[in-house]
């Protein structure tokens, strides 16, 4: 069980197999047998984990855990206090609200995107740090939208435990095995042993069977 860390730049597919002129997965990886653990967006840059084993991927992607993660927003326009406190007591969007967020204005040190983003010379743009533990789909872009500072450029930088650290745009690296096993234990239960590090899920309270899980891929 590997799991790895992807800094992936804007515009790129969340895939391995490419469509029309997108670049995608390949143009940067060459890992056979690994799959994304989530999503991020096409439009969208940071931090994507990538493992070869199907068990970790549905722990990672599964909304029981709630495993928090951080993005760096750079929206259109200056959020006063009032609308940065909307975003962290929960934005009521059209597929119902939000859970609570944790919320903070940023001056991050990040490079320019490439292409940049729109700029106009009469509306200044700021940067909030935010950290979800829902994933719904371009939902961070949404919640910004609904308090009228729309994101034009949004960074994945943290899941979990686990932050892009010294990676640039298109490169990676590996989790050491023993940092995996200790969080994989702390989420749910002990790292085993089955031809490699593995993860067994808590047996959910009042149950007797063992709960099912995905075959490694």
């Amino acid at each position: 069980m590997r799991l790895i860390l992807f800094n992936k730049p804007f515009r790129v597919l969340t895939r391995f197999t490419p469509d029309r002129d997108r670049r995608c997965l390949a143009d940067y990886l060459d890992l056979p047998g690994f799959y994304p653990a989530g999503r991020l967006d096409y439009d969208s840059e940071g931090l994507l984990l990538l493992t070869d084993s199907g068990r970790l991927q549905a722990l990672i992607s599964h909304p029981r855990h709630s495993i928090e993660k951080v993005y760096w927003a750079q929206v259109e326009g200056l959020p006063d206090r009032a609308a940065i406190e909307r975003l962290a007591r929960g934005i009521a969007l059209s597929d119902g609200p939000t859970a609570p967020a944790r919320v903070r204005r940023i001056e991050p040190d990040v490079g320019p995107r490439v292409p940049p983003i729109r700029y106009r010379a009469r509306i200044p743009t700021a940067w909030l740090e935010l950290g979800i533990r829902e994933g719904r789909n371009r939902q961070v872009r949404r919640m910004t939208a609904a308090i009228g500072h729309p994101t034009l450029r949004l960074i994945r930088v943290a899941v979990g435990p686990f932050t892009l650290g010294p990676t640039s745009p298109g490169s990676w690296r590996e989790v050491p095995g023993a940092e995996l096993a200790k969080w994989l234990a702390g989420l749910g239960g002990p790292a085993t042993k089955r031809g490699g590090s593995g993860y067994r899920p808590r047996r959910p309270a009042g149950t007797k069977s063992r709960p099912r899980v995905g075959k490694p891929r």
